[in-house]
Order: structure tokens, then sequence, then C-alpha cells
């Protein structure tokens, strides 16, 4: 084995110690054994969910045997320090039970919160954020841009005395737009800079501006050649992101019956009173308020 493989392997060795088990694969083929351990196909594959990805570009048989001398590793080493008597200590003992409910959290979550949320959960989720939002218009316009108060002045006579816009953008806009005639496609508000976007919006559709609009990239004339209602992404476009939403609201649903159902009682007066003080509204470290920042763990 090269060094280099060796040095990956042993890294990857190091990040799946550290990371919540997932749960093992129904199949018990045994595929190796370290001493009195063995490692089947199902622990291997288990394994493999969590550090593959490291091994990406790897061929697929040389990937599984990475994570196989991993395992090895972890192995070895584990029973090494289980003859040593370390899983006595305070501080591995606190490690080893941390790791444990992990990964109990994690497998109680894949399958009461992540597998239950559907696709029709999804599609209500997008209906109530599409009822939601606000009404909001786009605007399409063309604009040319030149470097001067002056020239900008120009073109706006040259239209005045009926010059197509279109052909003016083409023959004068010193803009990336110029030879499309100037246009923009469709923007709404926040996706222009203020100046420009507050000329355009005041604009209705067939209307040019009578005075040049300055803005960081020269002087425009800007036309507006149609209004409408913006319209939100569609479901498929935005369903990743529901899902995501969905986990988060899921997981703060079963944390806090859980947490009801067994009763949490903080026993340090000083942590019970920090807690006190951020539910009754104050404010986290971090300036936002208490639980604003919690979300739905990754499913391993």
């Amino acid at each position: 084995m090269s060094k280099k493989l060796h040095l990956a392997l042993v890294a990857g060795a190091l990040v799946l110690s550290a990371a919540a088990p997932a749960a093992f694969a129904a199949d018990s083929d045994v595929v190796a054994k370290v001493g009195s351990q063995k490692i089947t196909e199902g622990e291997l594959k288990a394994a493999e969910s969590e550090i593959g990805p490291q091994f990406k570009n790897l061929p697929d048989e040389r990937r599984k045997l990475a994570v196989l001398s991993a395992l090895i590793d972890i192995k070895a080493l584990a029973q090494k320090a289980e003859k040593a008597n370390l899983q006595k200590d305070p501080d591995v003992a606190a490690q080893i039970a941390f790791e444990r409910d992990r990964a109990l959290h994690n497998a109680y979550f894949a399958k009461n919160g992540v597998a239950e949320i559907s696709d029709k959960d999804l599609k209500a989720l997008y209906d109530k954020e599409v009822a939601a939002l606000q009404p909001r218009q786009e605007v399409h316009a063309r604009h040319i841009l030149v470097k001067t108060k002056e020239e900008a002045e120009k073109v706006i006579d040259e239209l005045n005395k009926g010059a197509d816009f279109q052909e003016v953008a083409k023959k004068e806009s010193t803009g990336p737009s110029g030879p499309q005639g100037g246009d923009l496609g469709f923007f709404s508000q926040g996706q222009m800079v203020p100046a420009f976007e507050k000329a355009a919006l005041a604009l209705k559709p067939g209307e040019y501006t009578k005075e040049p609009v300055e803005t960081q990239f020269g002087w425009h004339v800007i036309k507006v050649e149609e209004k409408r209602d913006a319209q939100p992404p569609s479901f498929d476009q935005v369903k990743d992101q529901l899902r995501q939403v969905a986990m988060r609201n899921k997981y703060m649903e079963m944390v806090q019956n859980a947490r009801k159902d067994l009763n949490v009682e903080y026993v340090d007066p000083a942590v019970k009173k920090q807690v006190e003080d951020l539910e009754s509204g104050m404010t986290d470290a971090t300036g936002g308020k208490a639980g604003d920042d919690t979300a739905a763990p990754a499913a391993n």
C-alpha cells in the first residue's frame, strides 16, 4: 500500500470515529476479522455511507477496500484501548455514551421524522408559502447606456423625434445588452441598482425616461416594454428546499414533545437561569432569539 493511500485511509478512520454511526444493514456476511471482532457486510455498508464520499475519486471496489481498511484500523485500536481499560476513563465513557445517544437520535428521527414526510406534505407546505407571498411586480425593460449626460440627452432627443429604441440601443449603447436592443428581460424590485429600479418601476409600458438616469455604470435611458405580476417558483423548483423546511419543522415538533414527555430539568442553577432568560425572550450571544438557529440534523 502506498504511503499516500495509507494516510488517506487513516484520515478516513479518524473521520469515521468522530461521526454518528449509521444503522447497520441486515446482511450479516462476515468480510473480515480483527482479532476476536468481525466486520460484516452490513457494517461495511454503514461505514461506507459515512466516509465513502472521502474516497469518491476511487473506483467502486477500491473505495470499498478503503472503507474496509479504515474499519480495520478502528477496530484494531479499539481492541487495544479496551485491553488498556480506556472505556473506564470518564472522558472516554462520556464520549461513548454521547456517540450511542447520537446514533439512536439520528435513527429515531430518520424513521419517525424523515420517513414520514410525504410529497403531499411538501405540496401542502408549498401552497401555504405561496398563499403568504406578497404580490410582486416584474418589469420587462430595455436601456441605452452611455458615458455622459449630454450623450443621454441626445439619445432622448432622437427618441422624441421618432427613432426606434432598439435600433438606437444597438448603435449607441455601451452596455452588454446593446446588441440585443438594450433588452434586460424581466426583473423585480431589489434586482437592479436603486436609481435604475426607481425610474423603471415608475414608467408605464411603452414609456421611456424623459430625463437621463445616472448610476455608477453611467447614464441610462430606460424603456419599459411590459409589466406583470411575478410568478412564484414551481413546486418542483423548490421541492428540495421545502423538504429541508419540513424536516426542520418535524424535528422541532418531535424534540419538543420528547422534552415535554421526559420533563427536562436543569440541575445547575446558573444554567437554569440562562435558559430561563433565553426562553423569556432575551437574545442569545449571536443576537437572535432562543431557538432561531435550531435546525434538524441530517439523518445518518
